[in-house]
């Protein structure tokens, strides 16, 4: 069950996200104890060894350690996870956004499929058992929960199929996955009932066959995400990254002997906390990406697919055929005749309705008394008293008034050439009959 606790984080507090830090199903805890112990064990027993070494045996550990530290931090630890993460969660989102969800289609067959009586019944049910079909044979190809309750086609049949359904779909042959096969049944009944009268109109028809294709467009993405994975290279190197690094952690963050007098090695504490904690967050950190690449797994944050399955039946075969037609009386609500209706408040949200409405963020800015006009005859030209011009202005316009101004410029050289203009044109010849 994917583990939730948006309730918990519903209003920011003081150390809001600490509650959580004690949860253990779901937590980075339960994820990465067993590799947490595992790289603990490895140093002590290093460190151990260590401690009974002879002189010059320790003399050539201390050189190698100190070695180790100074080139272990060359590793882009920080660039390459941080990286793949991002990438990670981000394919994980779109997973779940991929997942068909029947709601948007079974609205419109309940609507544009008409007919109360058995054959518009059956012909609602079937197309909507066919739809939830396609989803649950593309979810039980790409999920391990989903092919654990469904493990063969008999188990499919006892859900979801007929017999004479499971005959023509295993008499179509094709080396590729047929979750399809299901959605061109649907789209031939869609056919037969606009055939028939019972979707009234085309364009009836094209909204449907077009939600058809966005259902069967998801189960399609959903076998892609299954098929495409990320380029095992990258993950190769992300873990590599990050195993070598704590590989040289082991030896290169011992606490030496203070006697020696190396740098760094002031002091002995036996046990590396910062080291531990590094180890937390770079181990943590790929553990992320390591439960989130393949959302459809049992883990305990993963998608609940067969959860999802249920859902989505239950709800599409209510909508088209317990609620096809079932209308409640309409009457008249009881804002009916105010102009200004508003829902009640509760004394928890009374404090809302206190509250003045927002209108803008500009509308604050300029204070009340400064927003009356002013005549412009009150309005001066110059607003500037004599005595508070800058010294330089007056220098500053004789300079100014002396260059040529563009328009001078402009406006010359206008008159020159409507002057060469009016030399070159013929002069009008006299006309006796005008």
């Amino acid at each position: 069950m994917t583990v939730t606790y948006t309730a918990r984080v519903a209003n920011a507090r003081f150390c809001g996200f600490s509650k959580l830090l004690l949860a253990w199903k779901g937590s980075i805890y339960k994820v990465l104890y067993k590799e947490f112990l595992a790289f603990f064990a490895m140093y002590a027993s290093i460190s151990i060894t260590y401690f009974f070494l002879y002189d010059e045996q320790k003399r050539y550990f201390e050189k190698l350690a100190i070695y180790c530290n100074h080139y272990a931090s060359l590793i882009p630890m920080s660039f390459v996870l941080g990286f793949y993460v991002t990438l990670v969660v981000n394919r994980w989102w779109s997973q779940y956004t991929s997942i068909p969800l029947p709601d948007q289609l079974m609205c419109v067959l309940s609507g544009g499929l008409q007919g109360p009586d058995e054959r518009g019944r059956l012909l609602r049910r079937t197309m909507m058992r066919y739809a939830s079909l396609s989803a649950l044979l593309i979810l039980r190809s790409v999920s391990t929960a989903v092919f654990k309750r469904f493990p063969t086609m008999d188990h499919v049949v006892e859900a979801f199929m007929t017999r004479e359904e499971r005959k023509k779909f295993e008499g179509l042959h094709s080396p590729y996955n047929k979750y399809w096969i299901p959605c061109v049944w649907f789209t031939n009944l869609a056919a037969a009932a606009r055939c028939e009268g019972r979707i009234k109109d085309d364009q009836t028809l094209k909204l449907l066959l077009e939600e058809l294709n966005a259902f069967r467009g998801k189960c399609s993405m959903l076998f892609h995400y299954d098929m495409i994975s990320v380029p095992l290279v990258y993950t190769q190197v992300v873990t590599l990254a990050v195993y070598s690094f704590f590989l040289v952690c082991l030896i290169g963050r011992q606490f030496l002997d203070p006697g020696q007098g190396y740098p760094g090695h002031d002091l002995d504490l036996y046990v590396p906390i910062f080291t531990l904690l590094q180890f937390f967050f770079y181990a943590g950190w790929l553990k992320v990406a390591e439960q989130l690449i393949n959302p459809f797994g049992e883990d305990d944050d993963d998608f609940e697919t067969n959860w999802l399955i249920d859902r989505n039946f239950q709800v599409s075969m209510m909508a088209v055929d317990e609620m096809y037609g079932d209308v409640p009386m309409m009457e008249r609500d009881r804002y009916w005749n105010d102009s200004n209706p508003r829902p009640p408040y509760t004394a928890a949200t009374l404090f809302v309705l206190r509250k003045p409405s927002f209108q803008g963020s500009t509308f604050d800015m300029i204070p009340k008394e400064e927003m009356h006009f002013q005549p412009l005859e009150d309005i001066a030209e110059n607003m500037e008293e004599p005595g508070t011009r800058h010294p330089n202005m007056a220098l500053f316009n004789r300079l100014l008034n002396a260059a040529p101004s563009p328009t001078g410029f402009m406006g010359g050289a206008l008159r020159r050439a409507s002057a060469q203009i009016q030399r070159l044109r013929p002069s009008p010849s006299f006309d006796p009959c005008s």
